[in-house]
Protein backbone atom coordinates (compact mmCIF):
# COMPACT_ATOMS: atom_id res chain seq x y z
CA UNK A 1 0.00 0.00 0.00
CA UNK A 2 1.41 3.40 -1.00
CA UNK A 3 2.22 5.97 1.64
CA UNK A 4 -0.01 9.04 1.71
CA UNK A 5 2.22 12.10 2.24
CA UNK A 6 0.90 15.63 2.66
CA UNK A 7 3.37 18.48 2.05
CA UNK A 8 2.61 22.12 2.85
CA UNK A 9 4.46 24.92 1.06
CA UNK A 10 4.69 22.50 -1.86
CA UNK A 11 4.99 25.22 -4.51
CA UNK A 12 8.04 26.75 -2.78
CA UNK A 13 11.69 25.92 -3.33
CA UNK A 14 12.12 23.09 -0.82
CA UNK A 15 8.56 21.82 -1.26
CA UNK A 16 8.91 21.43 -5.02
CA UNK A 17 12.21 19.57 -4.67
CA UNK A 18 10.74 17.25 -2.04
CA UNK A 19 7.71 16.51 -4.21
CA UNK A 20 9.91 15.73 -7.21
CA UNK A 21 12.14 13.38 -5.21
CA UNK A 22 9.17 11.55 -3.70
CA UNK A 23 7.33 11.33 -7.02
CA UNK A 24 9.68 8.55 -8.14
CA UNK A 25 8.36 6.37 -5.33
CA UNK A 26 5.06 4.49 -4.98
CA UNK A 27 3.48 7.22 -2.84
CA UNK A 28 0.30 9.28 -2.96
CA UNK A 29 1.32 12.93 -2.73
CA UNK A 30 -1.05 15.61 -1.47
CA UNK A 31 0.56 18.96 -2.27
CA UNK A 32 -0.72 22.05 -0.48
CA UNK A 33 0.08 25.71 -1.07
CA UNK A 34 -1.76 29.00 -1.42
CA UNK A 35 -0.18 29.37 -4.87
CA UNK A 36 -2.76 27.59 -7.02
CA UNK A 37 -0.89 28.36 -10.23
CA UNK A 38 2.35 26.92 -8.86
CA UNK A 39 0.52 23.78 -7.71
CA UNK A 40 -1.05 23.33 -11.15
CA UNK A 41 2.35 23.58 -12.83
CA UNK A 42 3.82 21.05 -10.39
CA UNK A 43 0.96 18.62 -10.94
CA UNK A 44 1.39 18.92 -14.71
CA UNK A 45 5.05 18.00 -14.23
CA UNK A 46 4.55 15.13 -11.77
CA UNK A 47 1.41 13.61 -13.24
CA UNK A 48 -2.34 13.64 -12.77
CA UNK A 49 -2.16 11.09 -9.93
CA UNK A 50 -0.67 13.83 -7.73
CA UNK A 51 -3.32 15.50 -5.60
CA UNK A 52 -3.12 19.25 -5.10
CA UNK A 53 -5.06 21.51 -2.78
CA UNK A 54 -4.83 25.31 -2.74
CA UNK A 55 -5.36 26.66 0.77
CA UNK A 56 -4.52 29.55 3.04
CA UNK A 57 -2.96 27.86 6.06
CA UNK A 58 -3.94 30.81 8.26
CA UNK A 59 -7.64 30.04 7.68
CA UNK A 60 -8.88 27.42 10.16
CA UNK A 61 -11.89 26.53 8.00
CA UNK A 62 -9.60 25.85 5.05
CA UNK A 63 -7.38 23.64 7.22
CA UNK A 64 -10.41 21.59 8.26
CA UNK A 65 -11.53 21.35 4.63
CA UNK A 66 -8.06 20.14 3.66
CA UNK A 67 -8.15 17.31 6.19
CA UNK A 68 -11.66 16.38 5.03
CA UNK A 69 -10.29 16.26 1.47
CA UNK A 70 -7.49 13.89 2.51
CA UNK A 71 -9.90 11.68 4.42
CA UNK A 72 -12.32 11.43 1.52
CA UNK A 73 -9.69 10.85 -1.15
CA UNK A 74 -7.16 8.74 0.78
CA UNK A 75 -8.79 7.48 3.98
CA UNK A 76 -5.64 7.92 6.05
CA UNK A 77 -2.41 9.88 6.28
CA UNK A 78 1.04 8.34 6.70
CA UNK A 79 3.14 11.50 6.83
CA UNK A 80 2.45 15.19 7.33
CA UNK A 81 5.34 17.42 6.25
CA UNK A 82 4.90 20.91 7.70
CA UNK A 83 7.12 22.86 5.33
CA UNK A 84 5.41 26.20 4.64
CA UNK A 85 7.03 29.33 6.10
CA UNK A 86 7.60 33.02 5.49
CA UNK A 87 10.12 35.55 6.78
CA UNK A 88 10.00 39.33 6.99
CA UNK A 89 13.17 41.27 7.79
CA UNK A 90 13.65 44.54 9.60
CA UNK A 91 13.69 46.03 13.10
CA UNK A 92 10.75 45.09 15.28
CA UNK A 93 9.89 48.78 15.73
CA UNK A 94 9.27 49.05 11.97
CA UNK A 95 7.03 45.98 11.73
CA UNK A 96 3.27 46.38 11.59
CA UNK A 97 1.19 44.32 14.04
CA UNK A 98 -0.47 42.67 11.04
CA UNK A 99 2.83 41.49 9.56
CA UNK A 100 3.96 40.15 12.95
CA UNK A 101 0.76 38.16 13.38
CA UNK A 102 0.94 36.83 9.82
CA UNK A 103 4.48 35.53 10.28
CA UNK A 104 3.57 33.84 13.56
CA UNK A 105 0.36 32.45 12.08
CA UNK A 106 2.05 30.79 9.11
CA UNK A 107 5.23 29.62 10.81
CA UNK A 108 3.91 28.54 14.22
CA UNK A 109 0.15 28.37 14.55
CA UNK A 110 -0.64 26.78 11.18
CA UNK A 111 1.67 23.75 11.70
CA UNK A 112 0.21 23.18 15.17
CA UNK A 113 -3.39 23.50 14.05
CA UNK A 114 -2.82 21.28 11.04
CA UNK A 115 -1.08 18.66 13.18
CA UNK A 116 -4.01 18.71 15.60
CA UNK A 117 -6.46 18.06 12.78
CA UNK A 118 -4.27 15.44 11.11
CA UNK A 119 -3.54 13.27 14.18
CA UNK A 120 -6.72 11.17 13.85
CA UNK A 121 -5.75 10.31 10.24
CA UNK A 122 -2.14 9.64 11.22
CA UNK A 123 -3.34 7.18 13.86
CA UNK A 124 -4.73 5.00 11.04
CA UNK A 125 -1.23 4.52 9.62
CA UNK A 126 1.18 1.78 10.62
CA UNK A 127 4.10 4.13 9.90
CA UNK A 128 2.91 7.58 10.94
CA UNK A 129 5.33 10.51 10.80
CA UNK A 130 4.95 14.20 11.60
CA UNK A 131 7.89 15.98 9.96
CA UNK A 132 8.48 19.71 10.33
CA UNK A 133 10.96 21.99 8.59
CA UNK A 134 12.03 24.17 11.50
CA UNK A 135 15.32 26.07 10.76
CA UNK A 136 18.50 26.63 12.72
CA UNK A 137 16.80 29.89 13.72
CA UNK A 138 14.81 27.66 16.06
CA UNK A 139 17.99 27.21 18.12
CA UNK A 140 20.22 30.16 17.27
CA UNK A 141 18.81 33.73 17.30
CA UNK A 142 19.49 35.71 14.14
CA UNK A 143 19.58 39.52 14.28
CA UNK A 144 17.01 41.40 12.18
CA UNK A 145 14.60 38.42 12.39
CA UNK A 146 13.09 38.45 15.90
CA UNK A 147 9.61 37.39 14.82
CA UNK A 148 10.93 34.60 12.61
CA UNK A 149 13.10 33.37 15.49
CA UNK A 150 10.14 33.55 17.86
CA UNK A 151 8.09 31.41 15.49
CA UNK A 152 10.85 28.85 14.95
CA UNK A 153 11.90 28.66 18.61
CA UNK A 154 8.24 28.04 19.44
CA UNK A 155 7.78 25.52 16.65
CA UNK A 156 10.82 23.51 17.68
CA UNK A 157 9.70 23.47 21.30
CA UNK A 158 6.20 22.39 20.33
CA UNK A 159 7.49 19.54 18.17
CA UNK A 160 9.87 18.33 20.89
CA UNK A 161 6.92 18.22 23.28
CA UNK A 162 4.64 16.54 20.74
CA UNK A 163 7.27 13.87 20.19
CA UNK A 164 6.72 12.77 23.78
CA UNK A 165 2.94 12.97 23.54
CA UNK A 166 2.55 11.14 20.24
CA UNK A 167 5.12 8.37 20.63
CA UNK A 168 2.70 6.14 22.59
CA UNK A 169 0.23 6.58 19.71
CA UNK A 170 2.71 5.28 17.16
CA UNK A 171 3.41 8.68 15.57
CA UNK A 172 7.06 9.65 15.12
CA UNK A 173 7.83 13.38 15.28
CA UNK A 174 10.85 14.71 13.36
CA UNK A 175 12.40 18.17 13.03
CA UNK A 176 14.70 19.19 10.17
CA UNK A 177 16.76 22.32 10.85
CA UNK A 178 18.32 23.78 7.70
CA UNK A 179 20.46 26.89 7.64
CA UNK A 180 20.35 29.38 4.75
CA UNK A 181 18.88 27.70 1.66
CA UNK A 182 18.84 29.14 -1.85
CA UNK A 183 15.10 29.67 -2.25
CA UNK A 184 13.01 32.69 -3.30
CA UNK A 185 12.48 33.40 0.41
CA UNK A 186 16.23 33.68 1.06
CA UNK A 187 16.73 35.77 -2.08
CA UNK A 188 14.14 38.19 -0.80
CA UNK A 189 15.98 38.35 2.52
CA UNK A 190 19.25 39.07 0.72
CA UNK A 191 17.94 42.03 -1.27
CA UNK A 192 15.86 43.35 1.67
CA UNK A 193 18.84 43.64 4.03
CA UNK A 194 18.36 40.50 6.11
CA UNK A 195 20.83 39.08 8.59
CA UNK A 196 24.28 38.87 6.95
CA UNK A 197 25.55 36.22 9.37
CA UNK A 198 23.61 33.50 7.56
CA UNK A 199 25.74 34.13 4.46
CA UNK A 200 29.08 33.31 6.08
CA UNK A 201 28.97 30.09 4.06
CA UNK A 202 27.32 29.72 0.64
CA UNK A 203 23.63 28.84 0.99
CA UNK A 204 22.80 25.18 0.44
CA UNK A 205 20.50 24.06 -2.35
CA UNK A 206 16.83 23.20 -1.72
CA UNK A 207 17.58 19.79 -3.21
CA UNK A 208 19.98 19.14 -0.32
CA UNK A 209 17.30 19.92 2.26
CA UNK A 210 14.75 17.84 0.36
CA UNK A 211 17.10 14.85 0.34
CA UNK A 212 17.39 15.08 4.12
CA UNK A 213 13.60 15.26 4.44
CA UNK A 214 13.34 12.08 2.38
CA UNK A 215 15.90 10.35 4.61
CA UNK A 216 13.99 11.43 7.70
CA UNK A 217 10.77 10.06 6.23
CA UNK A 218 12.58 6.75 5.66
CA UNK A 219 14.41 6.67 8.99
CA UNK A 220 12.70 9.02 11.45
CA UNK A 221 14.81 10.84 14.01
CA UNK A 222 13.84 13.66 16.31
CA UNK A 223 16.29 16.31 15.06
CA UNK A 224 18.64 16.52 12.10
CA UNK A 225 20.19 19.14 9.84
CA UNK A 226 21.65 19.10 6.32
CA UNK A 227 24.88 20.48 7.77
CA UNK A 228 25.21 18.50 10.98
CA UNK A 229 28.17 20.56 12.19
CA UNK A 230 26.03 23.71 12.21
CA UNK A 231 23.45 21.99 14.36
CA UNK A 232 26.03 21.03 16.99
CA UNK A 233 27.71 24.45 16.92
CA UNK A 234 24.35 26.16 17.41
CA UNK A 235 23.55 23.96 20.38
CA UNK A 236 26.98 24.62 21.85
CA UNK A 237 26.75 28.40 21.37
CA UNK A 238 23.43 28.52 23.20
CA UNK A 239 25.05 27.10 26.32
CA UNK A 240 26.44 30.61 26.90
CA UNK A 241 23.92 33.03 25.32
CA UNK A 242 25.31 35.99 27.26
CA UNK A 243 28.42 35.85 25.06
CA UNK A 244 26.52 36.23 21.78
CA UNK A 245 26.47 40.07 21.71
CA UNK A 246 30.26 40.06 22.13
CA UNK A 247 31.07 37.28 19.68
CA UNK A 248 28.71 37.84 16.75
CA UNK A 249 30.20 41.19 15.61
CA UNK A 250 33.47 39.39 14.82
CA UNK A 251 31.63 37.29 12.22
CA UNK A 252 29.67 40.18 10.73
CA UNK A 253 32.29 41.13 8.13
CA UNK A 254 32.59 37.57 6.88
CA UNK A 255 28.81 37.42 6.58
CA UNK A 256 28.68 40.72 4.70
CA UNK A 257 31.29 39.46 2.22
CA UNK A 258 29.27 36.30 1.76
CA UNK A 259 26.11 38.33 1.18
CA UNK A 260 27.83 40.38 -1.53
CA UNK A 261 28.99 37.17 -3.23
CA UNK A 262 25.48 35.74 -3.04
CA UNK A 263 23.93 38.87 -4.57
CA UNK A 264 26.52 38.78 -7.33
CA UNK A 265 25.70 35.13 -7.95
CA UNK A 266 21.98 35.95 -8.15
CA UNK A 267 22.76 38.65 -10.70
CA UNK A 268 24.82 36.26 -12.81
CA UNK A 269 21.98 33.73 -12.74
CA UNK A 270 19.50 36.38 -13.85
CA UNK A 271 17.52 36.19 -10.61
CA UNK A 272 18.29 39.69 -9.28
CA UNK A 273 19.33 43.03 -10.70
CA UNK A 274 20.47 46.46 -9.61
CA UNK A 275 17.90 49.21 -10.08
CA UNK A 276 18.61 52.83 -9.19
CA UNK A 277 21.37 51.83 -6.81
CA UNK A 278 19.40 49.12 -5.04
CA UNK A 279 18.94 45.38 -5.52
CA UNK A 280 15.64 43.88 -6.57
CA UNK A 281 14.48 40.43 -7.58
CA UNK A 282 13.38 39.66 -11.09
CA UNK A 283 9.55 39.67 -11.25
CA UNK A 284 9.30 35.89 -11.75
CA UNK A 285 11.42 35.14 -8.65
CA UNK A 286 9.63 37.21 -6.05
CA UNK A 287 7.98 35.38 -3.14
CA UNK A 288 4.29 35.99 -2.42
Amino acid sequence: MSDVILITGAAGGIGQCLARQLSHRPVQLVLVDRDARGLAALRAELGEATLTYAADLCDEDQLAALIDFVQQRCGRLDALVNNAAIVRVGPLTERSPTSIRQELDINLLAPLLLARLAIPLLRRSTNARLVTTVSLAGIFPTPESPVYCASKFGLRGAMLALAQDLAPQGIRVCCVLPSATDTPMLRHEAIAGGNALQFMDPPQSPETVARLLVRVLDRPRLESAPRAGELWLSRLAMLVPDLLPRVLPFFQRRGERGLRRYLSDLEQRGLAERHEGAWRLRPDDRPD
